[in-house]
């Protein structure tokens, strides 16, 4: 299934792109909340990383995902269930065709897409899980 950035509803936090503060970074999107712990979600589109990174997907340029609860949810199911479905999100937006689990809190994609599709895919994930992840805290 393909995710449309004009056929994903509107949420109530802002998905913007940032200026990136490193070199290897060509663009960056941030989801600004006031809980961050529970709902940001980063995308920073790299540069030149598939020879530096064991784990890269694919070939070319790509992308990195985070999604900040990660650091936070350590318990079972909830784990899980977060990790699967934030890899399912991102695989099924138009465009990505690789991801992989970097390490607990940042997936690794390739593909021609775009951040804030990236950004919104992961952020319905965690809105849907955030009351779950609230109780961890």
């Amino acid at each position: 299934m393909s995710v449309a950035v004009d056929s994903i509803p509107a949420m109530s936090d802002d998905i913007r792109q940032i200026q990136p503060e490193d070199s290897e970074i060509l663009e960056e999107w941030l989801r600004e909340t006031d809980e961050p712990e529970v709902r940001a979600v980063g995308a920073c589109k790299v540069a030149g990383w598939r020879d530096e990174v064991v784990d890269w997907p694919g070939e070319g340029d790509g992308w990195t995902v985070g999604v900040w609860a990660m650091e936070f949810v350590r318990s079972e199911p909830l784990e899980s269930e977060l990790r699967r479905r934030v890899l399912d999100a991102l695989r099924g937006v138009r465009g990505v065709t690789h991801v992989v689990e970097h390490d607990r809190e940042e997936w690794f994609l390739t593909g021609t897409t775009s951040g804030e599709a990236l950004v919104v895919a992961a952020a319905q994930v965690v809105d849907e899980l955030a009351d779950q992840i609230r109780a961890v805290f």
